[in-house]
């Protein structure tokens, strides 16, 4: 949760405000910010009601409620460079191959004003990066979730943007993840088709919608199962690359990932054969377990095939090793 400077408390709903959109609502009363700023705000939990935090942007008021909106500190127009440790993987004068830490958010946005691997590339290359993504994501084409580790290609130049941008919009990048999820698919590989949008039940999360989204395909194969199949390990290989494409899929199959906080569920039946350092390990364990191990690209001067692969990092390694034991 970001620091809160200020908290704005606007009159209660009137009775001829009733059944107005939350969003709506507040901009009439804070004319000082935009409505698209009121929604993020929103859908980061900085709106409460009654002491409650309310993430919906469409909830519809009522007379007499009393609403209260937390506003953090504005955050920097232009990120600054941050002396933050790089694992840099492949380096030129057109892109640079990061293996990033989890916990490292990609870019600047509302919660994560700094400390991004933005501000870690700006520091690392200076001036160089394509300005194509703006200035609060330059050479940023694609993205990692904060808690996905793995493999990421930044852009140095325009040139090199345009390249890697159109081979992602054209699916010729190779990318494909390693997870360990609840449960062991059958079959053990497959296909998962669905598109891709925001829930209507929570604004926050991403989807299978029938209506509206994105096409997306994730191809998966079972590498290997634990605990008598309550755990296994597998590859994910994406088509698309959506917002939480493997997390949102391997959901709507029955095998969340493991550690996952928004899209994960408790597997407690399962693990009742299992040991109590499984059982602590698997409950413990802070984050999707979700890494992105392989990346292929063709090089946006030279043209050849550039692969590169990562070893799963070792919080991940820890937990296999854990669960081998049983």
């Amino acid at each position: 949760m970001p620091t809160i400077v200020q908290t704005l408390s606007p009159d209660p709903v009137l009775h001829d405000e009733a059944g107005t959109r939350l969003d709506k609502w507040l901009s009439s009363r804070l004319p000082d910010l935009s409505r698209t700023r009121i929604k993020s705000l929103i859908e980061g939990g900085l709106v409460s009601l009654a002491g409650s935090t309310i993430t919906d942007s469409s909830l519809r008021v009522k007379p007499g409620q009393l609403i209260t909106l937390g506003l953090p500190p504005d955050a920097p127009a232009i990120p600054e460079p941050q002396d933050i440790a790089l694992t840099v993987r492949y380096e030129d004068e057109d892109l640079i191959v990061i293996d990033k830490p989890a916990g490292l958010v990609v870019h600047p946005a509302p919660g994560s004003p700094d400390s991004t691997l933005v501000n870690a590339l700006l520091a690392h290359c200076g001036d160089t990066l394509s300005g194509i993504g703006g200035v609060r994501r330059p050479g940023i084409v694609h993205r990692l979730d904060k808690d996905t580790s793995g493999l990421i290609v930044a852009a140095k130049n325009d040139r090199a943007h345009h390249s890697l941008a159109a081979q992602f919009e054209a699916h010729t990048i190779e990318r494909a993840y390693r997870a360990l999820v609840w449960g062991t698919p059958c079959p053990p590989n497959g296909e998962i088709t669905g598109n891709i949008g925001r829930s209507g039940q929570d604004r926050k999360k991403m989807a299978i919608v029938k209506s509206g989204g994105k096409p997306a395909l994730t191809r998966y194969r079972l590498l290997k199962s634990f605990l008598g199949g309550a755990v296994s390990l597998v590859e994910c290989r994406l088509a698309t690359g959506r917002t939480h494409q493997i997390r949102v899929h391997m959901t709507s199959i029955g095998h969340p990932l493991v550690g996952d906080q928004t899209y994960g569920r408790s597997r407690a039946a399962r693990l009742k054969a299992a040991s109590a350092g499984s059982r602590d390990a698997l409950a413990a364990f802070p984050r999707q377990a979700l890494h992105a191990y392989l990346l292929g690209f063709f090089h946006p001067t030279s043209g050849y095939m550039l692969k590169f692969e990562s070893d799963l990092p070792n919080d991940i390694n820890a937990l296999i090793d854990i669960l081998e034991t049983g």
